[in-house]
């Protein structure tokens, strides 16, 4: 998407917020303009003249758009921060509507519940890996040990979590591969115990031919851990992250983790 001129992004994300196409080219069109007409509103987005007036009014009815009873009718977006806030505001709506609706949904079988203590699981994608590792840092009750081996692998919602996991008196531990990141998350997280990590096999390597990046490393209460990665897409170019995650203090990958940790990382921790 980067790759597309600005209105063309903004079309595609306003359709990734429900618009329709015509909805979501009409909007743009008019936001270039600081008010317009049917036809000038089709001249410039390329929308049928016909289905601009359906296009305008289901934007009227969701507060994105102002109409004049002129002759002809004149039509005027409203200001940017206004429709962002409108849409970040339904979506919102939508989102808890649908957690309540989830939520009230019963269950297929009865389940019984049961201790776990082998768990692995696989994550697609960095804003599932982001809010699979935001979960794990909200359940946290003593201990974060957290190395960002990518910039990326720190958004402010996760710097959030780590604030009020300090709060209620978890000890937060980060690592960083990037001295330049250092200053930012210390001046974030002055609680934190903050140092430049120097786990060289968090990086590419070159003399094995492997290229795999570690994007962030996370191990909550020695008995959770979660791995990604980062790995070159084939579709557009960008890279991907996956990502793995397991509980429990007798899970393998658990125990391999925490100990590959405890030898290189706790060690820098103590020196």
């Amino acid at each position: 998407m980067n790759d597309l001129p600005h209105h063309e992004q903004a079309i595609e994300l306003l359709q990734e917020f429900g618009l329709k196409e015509y909805e979501a080219k009409a909007f743009v069109a008019l936001s270039r303009l600081p008010e317009g007409t049917a036809k000038e509103i089709s001249e410039i987005s390329e929308v049928p003249r016909t289905r601009v007036y359906d296009a305008v009014r289901v934007l009227e009815t969701k507060g994105l758009v102002e109409i004049q009873h002129a002759n002809p009718q004149r039509f005027r977006a409203v200001s940017i921060d206004e429709a962002a806030e409108t849409l970040r505001r339904e979506y919102e709506e939508r989102t808890d509507s649908l957690r309540a609706t989830l939520r009230k949904i019963e269950p297929a079988a009865p389940t019984e519940e049961t201790e776990i203590t082998h768990e692995v699981w696989a994550l697609s994608g960095a804003s599932a890996i982001t809010s699979r590792t935001q979960q794990l840092v909200d359940e946290s009750d003593r201990e974060v040990i957290l190395v960002i081996g990518d910039e990326s692998a720190y958004p402010s919602e996760l710097r959030d979590r780590l604030q009020a996991a300090l709060d209620r008196g978890v000890s937060v531990v980060i690592g960083i591969t990037d001295p330049s990141l250092q200053e930012r998350v210390e001046s974030d997280l002055p609680e934190a115990k903050v140092f430049v990590s120097a786990l060289e096999w968090l990086s590419s390597s070159a003399e094995t031919g492997d290229e795999t990046v570690i994007g962030r490393l996370l191990l909550v209460d020695r008995n959770t851990i979660l791995v990604s990665s980062f790995h070159e897409s084939t579709g557009d170019g960008r890279d991907h992250e996956q990502a793995v995650f397991g509980r429990g203090f007798d899970n393998g990958l658990v125990a391999i983790v925490r100990r590959l940790m405890s030898t290189g990382l706790l060690s820098e921790m103590n020196s």
